[in-house]
C-alpha cells in the first residue's frame, strides 16, 4: 500500500473532544491493535504477523536501510528502532480503516497508555508470548508528513504540552528479545528481563 488514501481531516474540537477515550487507554496491559511493515519510503504493509528482531528491528522494515544525521556513522539510530502509537489517538484521527492509521509511518499501534507517566524511558513491554520491547529516550514528534495526512490541527495537538506527555505522537522502542507477534496479541508493562 502506497501513500494514496486521503483521511479526512479531524477538526481541533473534533480532536480535543474524543481525547478522553485515548486517556481511558489501559495501563499496564492492553493490546497490540495493528502491525504495519514499511518496506520502502512512503510504502506500507498491514500485518496478520510480525517478527521481531533485535537486530533488525521489525523483519522486512526499512529501519534497518535509513540512516540517521543522530549517529556518528549514519548508521541506524537504535533507540528508533520501533514506533509505537496509541490505536486509540489514530483512530481519533484517522477514521477506523487499517489503511489510514498506516500512514502514520509507525510499525505497532497499540491499546495501552503509551504516557510518558505510565512508560518511563527504559520501560519494558512484552508482547505475545515472548518478544520484548524497550522503550527509548528519543522522542518521536509529528513531522511535515503526519500534518499533510493527518492536517494541521492533529499535528499542533501532538505538539503541544498535554499531547507531548500523553505522547499522543507515540514513542520510539528497541527490540530486546525477538519473537513472531501478531494483532491480537497482549502486550504489557514487565520489569526488566
Amino acid at each position: 500500500m502506497e501513500n494514496t488514501i486521503a483521511v479526512r481531516h479531524r477538526s481541533r474540537d473534533e480532536i480535543l473532544d474524543g481525547l478522553h477515550l485515548v486517556r481511558q487507554s489501559p495501563r499496564g496491559a492492553g493490546t497490540l491493535s495493528l502491525a504495519v511493515r514499511r518496506p520502502s519510503v512512503d510504502t506500507r504493509e498491514v500485518l496478520a504477523t510480525a517478527e521481531l528482531d533485535p537486530d533488525a528491528g521489525l523483519v522486512g522494515d526499512d529501519w534497518s536501510q535509513r540512516g540517521s544525521s543522530q549517529t556518528p556513522d549514519r548508521s541506524p539510530h537504535p533507540g528508533r528502532q520501533l514506533t509505537v502509537i496509541n490505536s486509540r489517538f489514530v483512530e481519533l484521527i484517522a477514521g477506523t480503516a487499517p489503511e489510514s492509521w498506516a500512514l502514520a509511518g509507525d510499525q505497532l499501534y497499540v491499546d495501552l497508555d503509551l504516557s510518558v507517566d505510565a512508560l518511563p524511558a527504559g520501560a519494558r513491554l512484552a508482547i505475545g508470548d515472548r518478544a520484548v520491547i524497550e522503550v527509548t529516550e528519543e522522542p518521536h514528534n509529528g513531522c511535515a508528513k503526519f500534518a499533510a495526512r493527518y492536517g494541521r490541527d492533529a499535528h499542533k495537538i501532538v505538539w503541544a504540552e498535554d499531547g507531548q506527555r500523553l505522547r499522543l505522537r507515540g514513542l520510539n522502542a528497541r527490540v530486546l528479545v525477538g519473537a513472531t507477534i501478531r494483532p491480537g496479541d497482549t502486550i504489557r508493562h514487565v520489569n526488566p528481563i
